[in-house]
């Protein structure tokens, strides 16, 4: 014991008997002493006694659909360090198949008395989806903050990346690139992201392609967001002519580049594939994915910023946050095809061609 209060006494730069003072929790030494003795220890790898620990300034829930998908654990891993660095501990709760509904793992951190609730791409972001839960929370005064998703039913500040400029970016480097059929591989439809993306992806055909609504209907392909999911709907636009496509996740993008190398075709040389989201360690894929990156890291800040305000008394605005993506260009999108007769691709002779069928 005497040899640790020497080596917290040197590292402080104070006494013994004052270090000894500290750690038993007597008065009569100045808070910066105070604070110098309690770095020492953290310095030296000491545990601070029990009665000196910084307290949590309580609980915040963070509710995420799954972890499977790289996107929510790089989300969740801001938040926790950002809720952390305020001094509250964060508690994940994720939804699994068959497992607890995102309805129960509210209710059971609201049991467990968290100071307020952050949901990613949670029942907000379905428009088929009962809205009161939303409410209920609020009247029982539980702060909450809404990521990926908005509905204008539900009073509350909302956290979200522009999905519609989102689309416009993944199909301006196509086009430049010098694709004209193009496909966009997208979840279902009742999810207000999937919307969007839809909306952008639809005016940026019409901008740069003058591809009517009816004309860019049949280039997009709902699926599961799901490495299987982009498998599906990319085997299915390529049947249609595709040379890209655009998808919604970068777990899409992987089955979509295995649609194509099961059907035959070269990524990038003549299919080329866009990512959604610049997920951790898809820079090292094979090819390494082209891509669109959610602003993770502003987002997740600006999420629990966002909270703590609630929390503290000083609502946000019940409005919707909105984040610039950024294209980053790698090695899964190249040079379009050169066209042939009647601007079809060379070797296509229409656009259910054989060499287009599923194997």
């Amino acid at each position: 014991m005497t040899a640790r209060l020497a080596d917290i006494a040197a590292q402080a730069g104070v006494s013994e008997a004052t270090v000894s003072r500290v750690l038993n929790g007597k008065p009569g030494v100045a808070t910066a002493t105070r604070e110098s003795v309690l770095a020492a220890l953290d310095v030296l790898g000491y545990e601070r006694p029990v009665r000196l620990r910084r307290r949590s300034a309580g609980l915040v829930g963070l509710i995420t659909p799954e972890l499977e998908n790289p996107i929510f654990p790089a989300l969740a891993q801001v938040i926790g360090q950002a809720l952390t660095r305020q001094g509250y501990t964060p508690v994940l709760a994720t939804q699994t198949p068959g497992g607890s509904t995102e309805d129960e793992l509210t209710e059971m951190l609201v049991d467990r008395g968290v100071s307020g609730i952050i949901f990613v791409s949670g029942l907000h972001a379905d428009t088929s989806a009962d809205m009161q839960r939303y409410e209920q929370l609020r009247a029982q005064g539980v702060p909450f903050v809404l990521v990926d998703g908005f509905s204008p039913k539900v009073r509350a500040p909302f956290i979200s990346p522009d999905d519609r400029a989102a689309m416009r970016l993944a199909v301006t480097h196509l086009v430049s690139l010098g694709h004209r059929r193009i496909g966009l591989a997208v979840g279902p439809k009742r999810f207000v992201p999937v919307l969007r993306k839809i909306e952008g992806f639809r005016a940026t055909m019409r901008e740069q392609l003058a591809l009517t609504s009816e004309e860019t209907e049949e280039l997009i392909q709902h699926s599961l967001y799901t490495l299987e999911g982009g498998q599906a709907a990319t085997t299915a636009l390529i049947g249609r002519g595709c040379t890209a496509v655009v998808c919604a996740s970068d777990m899409m993008a992987l089955g979509a580049i295995r649609a194509a190398r099961q059907l035959g075709k070269d990524v990038p040389r003549e299919v080329s594939v866009v990512g959604f989201d610049d997920s951790p360690l898809i820079a090292f894929t094979d090819p390494p994915l082209t891509t669109i990156r959610k602003p993770v890291p502003s987002m997740g800040q600006a999420a629990v910023r966002t909270l703590l305000e609630e929390i503290g008394g000083t609502p946000a605005p019940h409005s919707e946050f909105v984040f610039m993506p950024e294209l980053v260009v790698r090695g899964s999108t190249a040079s379009g095809p050169a066209p042939g007769p009647l601007g079809k691709p060379l070797g296509e002779t229409g656009r259910n061609s054989g060499s287009h069928a599923r194997p």
